[in-house]
């Protein structure tokens, strides 16, 4: 029997339960996958309290993992038992040792990236991917602003903002995460508790502003972050760990600038399989290169998942997380 962490009704972390699964063979275009190794990701938190519904309860939490092909359902062509592959998408069920999951959402791994490293940046780096490369596409000489800067995507992003020629502001919690983004690029990281971001990013731009904010905190920063933007720049908002952002008056965009506002995800991006694979390829690329180093800093056993999420909660971790299973 296989085990897996799963929620019976939403809520807190203590309604996730590590539990005997059923796994049966794959079906048509599905892949049974022997998971070695699970990403930890704040759209966990999401769809355990609701916010993000799940499709229905019980529920298999987790968007992201990494492993070995166990067995393939008919129609699969690209891959074969023994394959070493990762994602980073619908549909959940990460968190198990096993799982069955639709073959074309899966990307083989190249030598040199192993299957933890795998799990800790899939979701984090496409999603830095698409940020930084499609949403708005930094620029060498541009001026950007990223929230959460020692988190997961926050670490990944800075690497690779500064690498496309970028200058670096980043908003951390405390001295040791400001220490932590500089290292990985932040060439300005500022202790949102003790300064105010909106006037240390005008300082720093000499009142210009920055081309695009990157803000996946949500309701505190919101309304901060448009003021940080220079004329038509861009909010990405692409979370809220703080909470929704409430209703506002679009007018307010043409009032601050002329400013553009939009509200990604990883999911819309990489729905394509092409999207996915040039997604994912771009990654290994710059990993690989050694231009974004992506470091595990926290490891959990997959059977204490809640205390990975109460610690995700009080931003006690930093950069990427792993449930070893």
């Amino acid at each position: 029997m296989s085990k897996a962490i799963r929620i019976h009704q939403t809520g807190g972390p203590e309604f996730m339960l590590w539990e005997d699964v059923t796994v049966g063979d794959p079906g048509p275009g599905e892949v049974k996958l022997r998971q070695t190794a699970v990403g930890l990701n704040f759209i966990d938190v999401y769809h355990r309290t609701g916010l993000y519904p799940l499709p229905q309860l019980p529920a298999t939490l987790g968007m992201e993992g990494a492993g070995i092909v166990d067995k393939v359902g008919e129609g699969v062509r690209d891959l074969a038992p023994g394959d070493r592959v990762a994602y980073a998408g619908p549909p959940v069920g990460a968190y198990a040792e096993e799982r069955l999951i639709p073959a074309h959402r899966l990307v083989k791994l190249p030598e040199g990236i192993s299957e933890k490293q795998a799990a800790a940046m899939m979701l984090q780096g496409m999603t830095a991917q698409y940020l930084l490369r499609r949403t708005y596409r930094v620029q060498p000489g541009d001026a950007i602003l990223f929230h959460a800067a020692a988190g997961g995507v926050g670490l990944i992003a800075c690497q690779w903002a500064k690498h496309l020629g970028a200058t670096v502001i980043g908003t951390v919690g405390n001295p040791a995460k400001a220490d932590l983004a500089k290292a990985h690029g932040c060439d300005f990281p500022i202790l949102y508790r003790e300064e105010n971001f909106v006037e240390r990013v005008k300082e720093i731009t000499q009142g210009k502003g920055v081309a695009a904010v990157y803000d996946s905190v949500g309701k505190d920063t919101f309304l901060g972050s448009l003021d940080c933007l220079r004329p038509m720049g861009i909010l990405v908002s692409f979370g809220q760990s703080s909470g929704p952002i409430s209703s506002f008056d679009p007018g307010l965009l043409a009032a601050k600038g002329s400013l553009f506002l939009t509200r990604p995800s990883l999911m819309t991006y990489t729905a394509a399989r092409e999207d996915l694979l040039a997604s994912a390829n771009e990654l290994f690329e710059v990993v690989l290169k050694g231009v974004v180093k992506i470091e595990v800093n926290q490891t959990y056993p997959l059977s204490e998942a809640a205390e990975a999420h109460r610690d995700l909660e009080a931003r006690k971790t930093t950069g990427s997380t792993v449930l070893l299973p």
